[in-house]
């Protein structure tokens, strides 16, 4: 049976001592008492309901998946489920981050991104239930009525209600554009919704008396194209203006994906039938207001595959002390016993270590754009509030795609480990790395995320925020060029760095002469700049551990920081001459091939 213990150690570290926040929230009015100790004992009892509470779960509700009631489209998620999610409701959990003004507990997005974490970790079905209400509790936040914020904000922030995204129909997935789902004026002010989504996640179960659905649709005279989309809150149960719940709505699953992973969740087909709802936002104007939702989503899929990283990471480290087999190359290590702990084996350690630095280098990154979101909404400086809005805005397709597929990297990395072990489902890893292969499709594929990034977030404003962060880094490249015992870190660092610029450049001209040579070059251009974001954190751990070092702190934990930050930057962090040369490559080896795919 596989185990989780919450990294709580590492997350201080990162927050502590290499980011400061608690520094960052002193200027931020709203969060300027919030103190580390609050911090530590909020994620502290946060472990603990990951640990003991959703975390036994995860092997059962995989096996037992929802169940779909044909007749009343009524879903059961597996056993178990929904009592966790009361505790959940109990302990205040949905409410960490939200505004006071509706109940909520008003903690900065940081701890939320950490209580996650851990949640992703111990069940990532499990965790998506609760966790698309925050994406939707921020859209409606940021674009609702006052009434609808009066009605509707603090079930979600108590959690009492869940809530969905419904982007997705059959004809049409990131093309929003032809989406077909009709919202049709009524005299009292609402619409009735006609039309069919698939791939709901979390779209249909008996968890919460009510779902609040976000959904896309078209009104009668919209305009052809992305223009032309509004956005509707439609609830399970029409909701009357005391708050009340009362009759069913015309909106219901029809139907369950049944799919390779994250069974626990329901993915749900849904139908619309003349289901009432309210717009959202302006008319045909749908797409900003849920740009908000999906935009939290994406960090929230990064957040998934750094759980499902790290307790992969957790639970091979554990069997490569354990398991015997052969005996290491450079001689017995293990005289007692028969054979040596697969752990002495170069490849098994690179696999581990593979693992180990990108769950560290990942939430290094994800603490970092948590903190920015808070400084972009709470921050009395004008200018800084919109700095760290463009920041965030560049690193989310980062967070999306990079954490995602080293995610996809480290999990199969990590099964390997076990061997033919690993292959068996009592273990608990081939579940991780099914449950972690829809992160890589889903919010927006990582092909979108990487054309996002080259065409939108770089090229789109001549490189102006890439010049931004890349300052950032040449301030800690600056304060460390001289210190030879930075030199392993910051040298690649630097160059890479420089190279950035140049490559950056080179593409963008290319791209002016064909589109196609973006679309060519995206994917491994993502990679490259998930690369530099990493390497700048891994250089920044590195300096922090190894201040502590030299000030004579004998913890292992310090050591053990700069033995991982010294395995990324000499295995991992030279992936990116490869990916420069294969995106220089052009798009003619991919669009001249009629031929090859007649």
């Amino acid at each position: 049976m596989p185990q989780y213990n919450p990294p709580l150690r590492d997350m201080q570290f990162v927050m502590h001592e290499v980011l400061k926040v608690t520094d960052e929230f002193k200027a931020l009015p709203k969060h300027a008492d919030v103190d580390a100790d609050t911090i530590n004992a909020v994620l502290e009892e946060a472990g603990k309901f990951a640990a003991e509470v959703t975390f036994p779960l995860n092997i059962s509700g995989d096996t037992e998946g929802c169940k779909l009631d044909q007749t009343t489209h009524e879903v059961t998620p597996p056993k178990g489920f929904k009592e966790a999610y009361a505790k959940y409701v109990e302990g205040g959990w949905a409410a960490l981050s939200c505004d006071p003004e509706y109940g909520g507990q008003g903690l900065p997005f940081v701890v939320n991104q950490c209580v996650y974490e851990m949640l992703n970790s111990a069940n990532q079905a499990w965790t998506m239930y609760p966790g698309l209400s925050h994406g939707a509790y921020e859209a409606l936040h940021a674009h609702g009525t006052d009434a609808q914020k009066k009605l509707y904000l603090p079930k979600l922030v108590s959690g009492e209600w869940t809530g969905t995204m419904c982007l997705t129909e059959p004809h049409c997935g990131t093309d929003l554009g032809l989406l077909r789902t009709k919202a049709e004026p009524q005299a009292d002010g609402t619409y009735k919704l006609t039309g069919n989504k698939i791939f709901i996640s979390a779209g249909e179960h008996d968890m919460t008396e009510n779902i609040l659905h976000l959904v896309l649709a078209r009104l009668p005279d919209a305009p052809q194209g992305s223009k032309g989309i509004s956005l509707f809150l439609v609830p399970k149960f029409n909701v009357g203006e005391d708050g009340a719940i009362g009759s069913r709505n015309g909106i219901y699953c029809g139907s369950l994906e049944h799919k390779m992973g994250i069974h626990g969740n329901a993915t749900a087909q849904i139908v619309l039938e003349g289901a009432v709802g309210t717009m959202v936002g302006a008319p045909n104007k749908g797409l900003a207001a849920m740009f908000v939702m999906m935009n939290a989503a994406r960090l929230g899929v990064g957040n998934q595959s750094l759980g499902l990283t790290e307790v992969a990471y957790q639970n091979a480290l554990a069997y490569a002390k354990d398991r015997i087999q052969m005996r290491s190359l450079s001689g017995v290590k293990a005289k007692d016993l028969a054979a040596d702990p697969i752990i002495v084996h170069p490849d098994v350690r690179k696999m581990l270590l593979t693992a180990k630095a990108y769950a560290e280098g990942g939430r290094a990154l994800a603490i970092y754009c948590t903190m920015l979101l808070d400084k972009e909404l709470h921050h009395p400086d004008e200018k800084v509030r919109k700095d760290s809005g463009e920041i965030v805005a560049l690193l989310t397709p980062i967070v999306k795609a990079f954490l995602t597929d080293n995610g996809h990297i480290s999990t199969n990395a990590c099964m390997q480990v076990f061997g033919g072990h690993g292959f068996i489902k009592e273990w608990g890893m081939e579940q991780f790395v099914r449950d972690n292969r829809i992160n890589m499709i889903y919010e927006g594929t990582n092909t979108i995320q990487s054309l996002d990034l080259l065409g939108r977030k770089v090229l789109g404003n001549n490189g102006a925020t890439l010049k931004k962060f890349g300052k950032i880094i040449g301030a800690l490249i600056a304060e460390e060029g001289v210190n030879e015992k930075m030199a392993e870190f910051i040298n690649p660092l630097a160059y890479l760095a420089d190279q950035m610029t140049k490559f950056t450049t080179e593409l963008g001209f290319k791209g002016f002469q064909n589109p196609d040579e973006v679309g060519a070059a995206a994917v491994d251009y993502l990679r490259v700049a998930g690369h530099l974001v990493f390497g700048y954190f891994w250089a920044r751990m590195a300096q922090t551990a190894l201040r502590e070092i030299a000030a004579g702190n004998a913890d292992p934990f310090y050591l053990a920081k700069v033995q991982t930050a010294r395995f990324y930057f000499a295995k991992l962090f030279p992936e990116t001459a490869t990916l420069m040369r294969t995106a220089r490559s052009g798009s003619r080896a991919l669009m001249d091939t009629d031929a090859a795919l007649a």
